[in-house]
């Protein structure tokens, strides 16, 4: 059987096809296009998520188009096969989060041969650890397995980045002037003081010695991650916990990693395997912000050698005035502060405007970062310089 597309000669005969493909045929589209081969296949896919469902009174013409996959798994599991034969990853993945939000397949993710079918991406990850209480012995090691890719995908991507540039930030910021003699930095030093070269002597007299204090030999900075875990911030969790894993694993940095709602969660000791970090997590539920700050602030020992990173939409449900009080009394010990409205590729969700303009007026800027972005933001706070806040 020959499943390649019928032979197209036009401009127009190619619009017609791709406005059949969108709009779904059945004779109300108006195109007089018919599909045939690998392009009726992939109107199948499309029709199952976005096509008219039996029962609904949405017809044809009528509205948007509104699919049905029915109770299936092995159906799903097929679908999903078929939507990765004919599209690309990226469309598989918009695909997938739209027929778990349009069909409710958040239950049906529950069974392995599902799991097992799934293109995974974060937000995967985030639909699994928002299931993770309710998910049957049997799909946890599925599950584990998914989301373990992603994750290594993701430190792939992003470790290598962040280890150099934040070893360039660590080590500007402990550089010394006044260094002991074995931990001067004398190709520094030397270039430092070319313009003291005697050539009678052929000597350079350093005027100024340039070298390393002995924390280079220790932990120089300490840093604290805290990570809003409502249900929004499901990318955020998952990209937050791979680079707590990442900084964990640089000997100059104390890294501590805490998740909150009502209730906080002090996941530093799973901080070596980002994996265990997420299934510690537990999305959903409120929001407590003033209570996951104060526990923060009590784990801060050296606040001139701290950065807490907060990641929230700050939909503050607990004491605003209290909230706000932490952040300024950290500010004024010293601690680096960093406000992230959401860290992931897709900006900003919806966050709260007041309380972002209220951080601003203490000098913690909120805004979305994406994980690219991450590794500057992070290395401008441990040497304490101006943030590379993005444009809105």
């Amino acid at each position: 059987m020959n499943t390649a597309p019928a032979t197209r000669t036009t401009g127009a005969d190619e619009r017609l096809r791709r406005w059949r493909l969108v709009l779904g045929g059945e004779g109300g589209d108006g195109t007089g296009c018919a599909l045939a081969g690998t392009d009726a296949a992939m109107d199948r896919t499309l029709e199952a998520l976005y096509g008219s469902r039996p029962g609904t009174g949405r017809e044809r013409g009528g509205g948007p188009r509104e699919g049905g996959l029915g109770g299936s798994a092995p159906r799903v599991a097929r679908w999903l096969g078929d939507i990765r034969t004919y599209f690309p990853a990226s469309v598989v993945q918009v695909m997938q989060r739209d027929a778990i939000d349009r069909l409710g397949l958040s239950a049906l993710l529950l069974e392995p041969e599902m799991l097992e079918a799934v293109e995974a991406d974060v937000h995967l990850v985030g639909t699994l650890l928002s299931l993770n209480r309710a998910m049957p012995e049997t799909t946890k090691e599925t599950a584990r397995a998914v989301v373990r890719k992603v994750v290594q995908d993701l430190e792939k991507r992003l470790a290598t980045r962040t280890r150099a540039t934040l070893s360039g930030a660590l080590d500007r910021s402990a550089r010394v002037s006044r260094p002991r003699h074995h931990d001067i930095d004398w190709d520094r030093t030397i270039r430092a003081n070319l313009k003291n070269y005697l050539p009678e002597y052929r000597t350079v007299v350093p005027e100024r010695l340039v070298g390393y204090g002995r924390a280079a030999q220790s932990v120089k900075k300490e840093v604290i991650l805290c990570i809003d875990q409502s249900g929004s911030m499901a990318a955020s969790v998952v990209y937050a916990s791979v680079f707590g894993a990442v900084l964990a694993s640089m000997r100059a940095l104390d890294t501590r990693l805490v998740v909150f709602d009502t209730s906080v969660v002090d996941l530093t000791e799973q901080l070596t395997d980002p994996v265990d970090v997420l299934f510690g997590t537990q999305l959903g539920g409120g929001t407590d912000i003033n209570r996951a700050l104060a526990y923060c602030q009590s784990r801060i020992t050296r606040p001139a050698e701290t950065v807490v990173v907060l990641i929230s939409d700050l939909y503050e449900g607990g004491i605003r005035d209290e909230m706000l009080k932490r952040v300024a009394a950290m500010k004024a010990s010293g601690v680096q502060f960093v406000t992230l409205l959401a860290l992931s590729d897709e900006g900003a969700p919806a966050y709260d405007g007041d309380h972002a303009a209220a951080l601003a007026a203490l000098g913690a800027p909120a805004f979305a970062c994406t994980p690219d972005l991450f590794p500057e933001v992070m290395a401008a706070a441990l040497e304490k310089r101006p943030l590379p806040i993005p444009e809105a």
